[in-house]
C-alpha cells in the first residue's frame, strides 16, 4: 500500500518545491557547462561542428517529405544550440564565427 495521501497538501507543496529547487540547480549546471564549453577555442570548434552538422546555416528543403522532416528535426536541435549561445554567452558568438573563419583559412584544401 502506498503512503501517498491526496489530502496532505503541505507534503505535496514541499515535494513540488523540492523538485523545483532540483530543476533549478540542474538548469544552472547545464548553463554553466555550456558557458565553460564556449569559453575555449576547442569548445567553440565542437559547437561549430554541431551547428554545421545540424544544418543551421543551410536550407533543409527536399522533395522527399520524410528526408526534409528529418533534416528539419536536426536543424531544430541546432537552432536550440544557437539560441543557447545567444542567451547564455552572446559575446562569444562573434568569436565563434571568427574562429571558424580563421580555421577555414588555415586548412590546406
Amino acid at each position: 500500500m502506498s503512503s501517498y495521501d491526496p489530502l496532505d497538501v503541505k507534503t505535496q507543496d514541499r515535494a513540488k518545491a523540492d523538485k523545483a529547487a532540483r530543476d533549478l540547480v540542474d538548469r544552472n549546471n547545464d548553463d554553466a557547462d555550456f558557458k565553460w564549453l564556449m569559453g575555449s577555442k576547442r569548445g567553440r570548434r565542437i559547437i561549430w561542428r554541431q551547428l554545421d552538422r545540424a544544418g543551421v546555416f543551410r536550407l533543409s528543403f527536399n522533395t522527399n517529405a520524410m528526408q526534409m522532416a528529418f533534416a528539419e528535426g536536426n536543424r531544430n536541435e541546432g537552432l536550440r544550440t544557437l539560441s543557447q549561445i545567444h542567451t547564455l554567452c552572446p559575446e562569444l558568438y562573434p568569436v565563434l564565427i571568427k574562429d571558424n573563419i580563421n580555421d577555414r583559412g588555415n586548412t590546406d584544401d
